[in-house]
Formats: structure tokens, C-alpha cells, sequence
């Protein structure tokens, strides 16, 4: 069974162009969580009525912490074996789930793909996430320069374990995942481009901070993954 975990958050734009690119490659036995993190809006009613004629789709109300915790939120609720994370305002390509599922099969616990760079229109402004960011496999170059997007992941119900909980004030959660793949699975890169990751200036993710912000963020991470590495915290 696949679950997909999305966080929401005045998500009414692109949110339903999303969910349907989604829930065409899914099997009939599949969920896709909806997390939303401003529940009573525009978001909640589109959710609901795909809902109605959909029950694969699962609505659940976030607890308003942010994004991190919005996606602990819906992992929370996600009963598959194999866990994927979705931004709402993105669209997944149709080979995308068949190609993660083949990672998978072929030993990967956890998996991460590149995606077409787009404006809000879906036009094509980088053809290569990967290449953009220089994305790498590495624990500690991870740690550095974090090449896991949760957009383009998914993993193994396996390492639930490791990654949960999820450190509140950790930068991103997807950083925080990978870098529990790196060092206790298998993680596998996909070159293919599997989404499209839509950059429209509203996105939650992605924005610019300061060097000194960087250097407390990867403090307080390297606090955080030597009290769960060595103490299980």
C-alpha cells in the first residue's frame, strides 16, 4: 500500500490540479493524507469534495505548527507501506510512482528523484533539480549542503522508527529524513525527472536565509541527530 503525505496550507490555488495527478497512478487500495494546516478555508472545501467522489483521499485538520510539523502530522496518519511527500502545489508526472516503486523493488529504503523546475504556469525555467542544486548522496554532505527535497521523496514504513518524531525546530524536515536514510538505508537517486516543481513566489518552501541563520540551523541539527544517532532521543 502507498500513502502519500501532503501538507497544506492555503493550498486552494493548484491544490486539485495536484491531487488528480496523484490519485491517477494510485491503486484503489492507496491513501493520499491531506494535512491542512488553515482548515475552514477555500483548501478544506476542494479537499472535501474531491473527497466525496474519491475515498482514497484523507482529510485530517493540521495543528498549525508549520511545515515541519505539518508533514509529522500527516506521516502520522499515512498507513502504507511506502510513504510519499507532496507539496500541493506541484504536479506529479505520470511515470512517477511506477519509477519510485522500481527503486524500491530493487532494494532502496528511501528514494529521491530529480523534477523540472517551473514557473506558476508549468513553464520550464531548469530542466534538472538535481543539477541546479548539485544534489549529492553523502551523510555529512547532507549535513552541509542538503540535497534531499521532500517533493521528490519517498521512503520505506521501515524507517519510520528513525525518523520519527521529527525534531520541531530542525530546518526542514525533508533534510532531517534524508540524512536518517543516508544512515540507516538505502538510499537510491533517480535522475529522471518524475514532478514538476512549480516556483511561484507563494511557495512555503524554498526561500532565501542569512549565513548566520544557516550556521544555527546545522548546529541545532547536529544536536539533534547525535541525541537520536547515539541515544535514541
Amino acid at each position: 500500500m502507498i500513502s502519500v503525505a501532503l501538507a497544506a496550507y492555503k493550498g486552494e490555488k493548484y491544490i486539485e490540479e495536484q491531487l488528480l495527478s496523484v490519485l491517477g497512478q494510485l491503486s484503489a487500495a492507496d491513501e493520499v493524507v491531506v494535512s491542512d494546516d488553515r482548515p475552514g478555508g477555500a483548501t478544506e472545501k476542494i479537499v472535501r469534495r474531491i473527497m466525496a467522489d474519491d475515498p482514497r483521499v484523507v482529510y485530517v485538520e493540521g495543528k498549525g505548527r508549520g511545515v515541519v510539523q505539518n508533514f509529522v502530522n500527516a506521516i502520522r496518519y499515512c498507513r502504507g507501506d511506502k510513504i510519499f511527500l507532496c507539496d500541493q502545489d506541484d504536479v506529479w508526472l505520470p511515470n512517477k510512482v511506477s519509477c519510485v516503486m522500481q527503486a524500491f523493488d530493487d532494494g532502496a529504503t528511501l528514494v529521491l528523484h530529480n523534477a523540472y523546475v517551473t514557473d506558476k504556469n508549468l513553464n520550464i525555467t531548469d530542466y534538472s533539480f538535481f543539477e541546479k542544486r548539485g544534489s549529492k548522496k553523502g551523510f555529512w554532505r547532507n549535513i552541509i549542503k542538503n540535497s534531499y527535497m521532500g517533493c521528490c521523496m519517498a521512503f520505506d514504513r521501515k524507517l519510520l522508527k528513525k525518523i520519527m518524531p521529527i525534531p520541531q525546530y530542525v530546518p526542514m524536515h525533508d533534510q532531517w529524513i534524508g540524512l536518517m536514510g543516508e544512515k540507516y538505508g538505502k538510499v537510491r537517486f533517480i535522475d529522471t525527472p518524475l514532478i514538476y516543481y512549480r516556483v511561484h513566489g507563494d511557495n512555503v518552501t524554498g526561500g532565501k536565509t542569512s549565513f548566520e541563520q544557516k550556521l544555527l540551523w546545522r548546529r541545532y541539527l547536529l544536536k539533534r541527530l547525535f541525541g537520536r544517532i547515539v541515544f535514541n532521543k
